[in-house]
């Protein structure tokens, strides 16, 4: 599987010539889209219809099969929601033998119910900027401690060249707080199955 990072939560994930784009809210942020026609566009909130035709548009809970992904929505209570409220989804992904879990906005706290259907993780696409917007790294910290994955992909960071509504802390910040050192940074994360070890790992992914 291939991994890129284009920016705020936005991320593709390439298995078996099906490209999946993850929130390709870019527009809103004064980016280019990165959406091409054929995607798999799925989006943890609410979003903009997508400017070209996408195989399919995956935004909300339940199960869904996309070739070789496997897909389940899962709701959840979104950073800002008050409690009793799920405006969000979470996102357990399958392709081949790798298990991801796409988090989005959330509120920093699982049901036993929401961690029975995350169930086992191999890698956490997570945000980390904080300040009221998004997940900070102490909130990223506590759900990486409660599903134990053996990878960490940190997204949703500062970045000059995008308009976040306010300011996100820094992948440095974010770092230090996960209190793993990562990996060097590449542009695009070749995952196999065989390279995730028991020993958490964080991988920093350059913005394409």
């Amino acid at each position: 599987m291939d991994i890129q990072f284009y920016g705020a939560n936005c991320v593709t994930l390439t298995y078996q010539g099906v490209r999946m784009v993850v929130d390709d809210n870019l527009t809103e942020l004064g980016a280019k889209s990165i959406t091409r026609a054929g995607d798999v566009a799925l989006f943890t909130g609410a979003h903009a219809t997508p400017a070209v035709e996408t195989k399919l548009i995956i935004d909300g809970p339940g199960e869904y099969e996309v070739s070789a992904f496997s897909v389940f929505g899962i709701p959840a209570r979104a950073h800002i929601d008050e409690p009793g409220h799920f405006d969000t989804t979470m996102y357990r992904l399958v392709a081949g033998d790798i298990r991801i879990l796409v988090t989005g906005h959330v509120y920093p706290e699982f049901s036993e119910s929401q961690l029975e259907k995350i169930g086992t993780i191999d890698v956490v696409i997570i945000p980390v900027g904080g300040n009221g917007y998004t997940l900070d790294p102490a909130g990223a910290l506590g759900i990486i401690k409660e599903i134990e994955p053996r990878l960490v992909i940190p997204t949703h960071f500062d970045d000059s060249s995008l308009n976040f509504p306010v300011p996100q802390q820094t992948l440095d910040q974010a770092i230090k707080t996960l209190g793993v050192e990562p990996s060097p940074a590449v542009n695009k994360l070749k995952l196999k199955p065989s390279e995730l070890t028991d020993v958490l790992r964080v991988a920093i992914l350059d913005r394409s």
